[in-house]
């Protein structure tokens, strides 16, 4: 395809959904930043993920809107009243490019297009979307990667080519507390450090607590590795955001020094231990591509179709299934997994 804009001088990236699908919009963010190294390149997301692109190199700025469901101390007039003052904001910067970032959604075509920029560059589904797009562009019949259909959206960029890796800058600050943190415990320091991040919003992306106790139990047996225990913050019955300090507390008290509990109550504070360790088992979650980011060896946990698209991107991963859901997957194929890739590190 043409390159529509030859030399466009200023471009934003729409990514309204989560902390994954915004670490997977990381290649094609660097490929602009290569391709057009003077043109001012911006970011909408939300307060859920914002904090994981803060350090981006390559992001002039960032813009940030909250999700009335994410506001609940708020009322939601006063949310809608702040989003739009920030597209006004945008708006007057007069942008060239805006690219909606993700499969076809009928807000995230409503944001590009609020945004005032020229070009409007976003995924339809038939007939949705054409009138908020105005360079449509068609989904792959065949499941790809989100790493690739956010990157095929650069094309009408002049952009092609297979994408690079995900790229993300931990915070120094949160590097050395996390390395302050692992120096205070120097039992077995020679030997490499495992994190089982047991947290997944999805509920059909999660694991029995009883199988994860059961994991480390198989883990810890071996006596090769060191297991660090990463969770999302917050109590299960928040109804904004549940977390798993509740699980996290059970498994603490069942293996007590057996295992470090490393608690992550910043976004910025999961990066820098996903960066810290040395392999990794996660869910389906954005833990997952974080430790892709960091190009660390990890064992996910995904349902199959989901697999298809959000397996770890450019790393060393293995994913386990289930034909059902992530729940039913065993331990042993776990176990089994996560032995392999201890093996293949070399411990």
């Amino acid at each position: 395809m043409a390159a529509l804009i030859s030399k466009p001088e200023k471009i934003i990236f729409i990514r309204r959904d989560n902390i994954g699908d915004l670490v997977c919009t990381t290649p094609a963010i660097r490929a602009v930043r290569e391709t057009f190294p003077q043109a001012r390149l911006s970011i909408l997301v939300n307060t859920y993920n914002a904090e994981v692109i803060a350090n981006h190199p390559d992001i002039d700025r960032v813009y940030i809107f909250q999700k009335p469901k994410h506001a609940r101390n708020r009322r939601r007039f006063a949310v809608l009243w702040e989003n739009f003052r920030l597209f006004q904001a945008i708006r007057r910067e007069k942008y060239d490019v805006a690219l909606g970032c993700g499969m076809y959604n009928r807000t995230l075509s409503h944001y590009t297009f609020f945004t005032g920029a020229r070009k409007r560059i976003g995924y339809c589904r038939g007939n949705q979307g054409r009138g908020f797009y105005n360079v449509p562009l068609t989904e792959a019949p065949a499941p790809e990667h989100e790493v690739v259909k956010v990157f095929r959206l650069l094309e009408p960029l002049g952009i092609s080519g297979l994408p690079g890796d995900l790229f993300l800058v931990p915070e120094a600050a949160e590097l050395a507390r996390f390395a302050a943190f692992t120096a205070a415990r120097p039992r077995d320091k020679d030997k490499p450090l495992l994190a089982v991040a047991i947290s997944a919003r999805i509920k059909n992306n999660r694991w029995p607590l009883a199988k994860f106790a059961t994991l480390i139990e198989g883990i810890l047996a071996r006596r090769q590795v060191r297991v660090l225990l990463l969770w999302a913050p917050g109590s299960e019955k928040s109804p904004t955001y549940p977390g798993d300090d509740e699980a996290a507390a059970v498994l603490v008290h069942r293996f007590r020094d057996r295992v470090m509990a490393y608690p992550t109550p910043t976004l910025s504070a999961l990066v820098a231990a996903l960066f810290g360790v040395d392999m990794a088992v996660t869910l389906d979650t954005g833990a997952l591509h974080i430790a892709a980011a960091a190009k660390k060896p990890l064992v996910a946990l995904m349902n199959p179709d989901k697999a298809l698209v959000w397996y770890p991107w450019h790393t060393a991963g293995q994913v386990v299934v289930s034909p059902g859901r992530v729940a039913d997957i065993p331990v042993e194929e776990v176990l089994d997994a996560v032995n392999r890739m201890i093996a293949a590190f070399g411990a």
